[in-house]
């Protein structure tokens, strides 16, 4: 591993240490607020504060695993386990998700048959405004980390921050109409307990989409392979280039392989050396490929392997 890619896996673990550190702050002054204020909708927001423990613990775990380098049975490197820890931490979400609105629907059935809920308490309103200016914050910095090391796992913690801040404000909203109003409004905190699911929901949807693309192989866009096939038309001894394929291998990195056609009488150590120059100039110019596999073949061949008569 070189020293860029040192750096980068330290930012990343800093950032996911502080995030730690104030998650459990956070979850130990909602839970209080949510106790003795009489919020069940705060309650429900430091449960997934708490959740988000379990997702820096598991960033914290899968950094030492996925910044080794390639080895005997691991030759393209470990990056793969990043999306891996993405998708656990969107599946640890969907289920909080599912739990807190299942049990917030149950609540506000038993309100509308006519059970009495307590009015949450100024406790409960102070932690909520709380939580948003930290969870907020925390977001920021963490997905600046996740930009500059190109980690899908930072950002899908860093989204886990955001959503933790956005289900707050209904929990904020809920929590101060309650006050303000009375007793008549406490429908509102289960209301906002249902939000809070749906918005963490909606958080899942954005963590999982890039590691599912990483795991099922889902190739770069038409603007990478366009880049990639104008750097093989600048070089004079490539007659043509087709079949470019490109794999993701987590954490923004992707390899690719390409077809090049060249003059059959080309020796095989100019062909070799072609071929080098064109991958050392592809892994220069695009951003994020760490490997480049180039087959040569001769130029009297058609692009399905057949000689030409």
């Amino acid at each position: 591993m070189n020293e860029t890619e040192r750096d980068k896996i330290r930012a990343a673990r800093c950032i996911t240490w502080i995030g730690l550190a104030l998650n459990l702050l956070l979850s130990a002054v909602k839970f209080a607020a949510g106790h003795f204020g009489q919020s069940r909708v705060l309650v429900a927001d430091a449960v997934h504060s708490l959740s988000d423990l379990v997702t820096d613990a598991a960033i914290l775990i899968g950094s030492h695993y996925w910044g080794r380098p390639a080895d005997q049975n691991h030759p393209y490197g470990h990056r793969k386990a990043e999306p891996l820890v993405a998708l656990a931490i969107s599946a640890l979400l969907f289920l909080l998700a599912f739990h807190l609105i299942r049990d917030a629907a149950v609540t506000l059935y038993k309100i509308f048959e006519g059970k009495q809920i307590p009015t949450p308490g100024y406790s409960a309103l102070l932690a909520a405004l709380f939580s948003i200016v930290v969870k907020e914050s925390l977001y920021r910095a963490t997905m600046r980390v996740a930009h500059r090391v190109g980690s899908s796992a930072i950002a899908a913690n860093a989204a886990h921050h955001r959503s933790d801040a956005l289900s707050s404000i209904p929990a904020l909203l809920s929590v101060g109409i309650c006050i303000v109003f009375g007793p008549r409004w406490t429908f509102l905190d289960p209301v906002g307990t249902i939000i809070v699911g749906c918005l963490i929901l909606y958080s899942v949807y954005e963590i999982a989409r890039e590691p599912f693309r990483t795991l099922l192989d889902q190739g770069e866009t038409e603007e990478i392979l366009d880049k990639i096939e104008r750097i093989a038309e600048q070089i004079p001894d490539i007659h043509r280039i087709h079949d470019i394929r490109t794999r993701p291998m987590g954490g923004g990195h992707f390899t690719a392989d390409l077809r090049i056609h060249v003059d059959p009488a080309m020796p095989v150590l100019k062909a070799h050396a072609l071929s080098h120059r064109l991958a050392a100039q592809i892994t220069r110019q695009v951003y994020g490929i760490v490997d480049v596999v180039v087959h040569i073949e001769p130029d009297d061949m058609t692009p399905d392997g057949e000689i030409k008569v």
